[in-house]
């Protein structure tokens, strides 16, 4: 399976096959990122966030770092020549010469395809607009297969921001290449996207609804999101759905004991802490598990791992 020199832009580009083999390459690879290792010695990583992020960035370098590499990039563009005005396009051309691979983060939707377009090296979509953050996916993917032992045959329920939550599109087209039934559970106004129903329909069986309390007992995964205020373009509207769902105790009461609490993070009060101390709350296991799939990838991708 050739996956050395590739972009990871959309999660819709991988096959369940390629999906499975990341997912085997992070369980053969975590032992490792206790230990660190010199694999990627030499190896440069850019990250290039011109959205705040705190887990996608950190974790990237992390996961650089454990495998011997370095990295370079910003957090912040208005410290960068995009305060300058310089274009996209521009700025991938010059960093790729400091780089051997480049993680990127972009409030516009379709920048980290358009990156990939100029880059000479392999570009990884750390996330684009309200649209799709693959790795995210992979993270969740790798997350639910070790805490349930398997992902086909479960019952997976997503809950809240479903039209801009980019985290929820990536998941569920990863999900269609799998057997589950997918559970959305939103406000209408932040129903799934229409472009993300059509390309799962016929693969998936597939229930949408605002009634989280109706589904609870059949769901063997909650995967919460937060209401994102900074994507609403009317801030009315924001305040129209804002704390739809707040998961607690009495939420679970009626759920499976087994049943796992996923969270992409952060969380603004859609899940109260006292379920940080159940067995349910597998949100911060993500956290970890994000340094482990991308260790994984950055592997993949720079051919240290065939």
């Amino acid at each position: 399976m050739e996956f050395e020199g590739r972009d990871i832009i959309s999660i819709k580009d991988f096959t369940r096959k390629e999906i499975d083999y990341i997912l085997e390459t992070a369980e053969a690879i975590e032992p490792i990122a206790k230990t660190g290792s010199d694999m990627l010695k030499g190896k440069i990583l850019a990250t290039l966030f011109f959205e705040p992020s705190t887990r996608t960035r950190l974790s990237f370098e992390a996961a650089m770092h454990k495998l011997g590499g370095s990295t370079i990039g910003f957090a912040e563009p208005e410290i960068a020549s995009v305060r300058k005005g310089e274009n996209l396009a521009d700025t991938i051309r010059v960093v790729e010469n400091y780089a051997d691979v480049i993680a990127l983060r972009h409030p516009r939707e379709g920048a980290a395809r358009l990156a990939a377009e100029f880059a000479k090296v392999p570009i990884i979509n750390g996330g684009s607009g309200g649209e799709e953050h693959p790795t995210q996916a992979l993270l969740d993917l790798y997350t639910i297969k070790k805490e349930k032992g398997l992902i086909d045959g479960l019952n997976i329920a997503m809950v809240g921001d479903l039209r801009f939550g980019r985290t929820v599109h990536s998941l569920a087209y990863a999900l269609s290449l799998y057997e589950v039934k997918l559970y959305f559970v939103s406000p209408p106004l932040l129903k799934m996207r229409r472009e993300v129903l059509e390309a799962i329909k016929g693969k998936v069986d597939v229930l949408e609804t605002s009634n989280l309390d109706e589904v609870i007992p059949e769901i063997d995964v909650l995967y919460v999101t937060r209401i994102q205020k900074e994507r609403f373009p009317d801030p009315a509207e924001y305040m129209k759905v804002k704390g739809s769902y707040r998961i607690n105790m009495e939420t679970l009461g009626k759920a499976k004991p087994d049943l796992i609490v996923l969270h992409p993070l952060p969380r603004v009060g859609e899940i109260s802490p006292e379920i940080d101390r159940t067995s349910h709350a597998k949100y911060f296991q993500q956290v970890w598990n994000g340094i482990i799939i991308r260790m994984a990838l950055l592997a993949l991708i720079l051919g240290s791992i065939k």
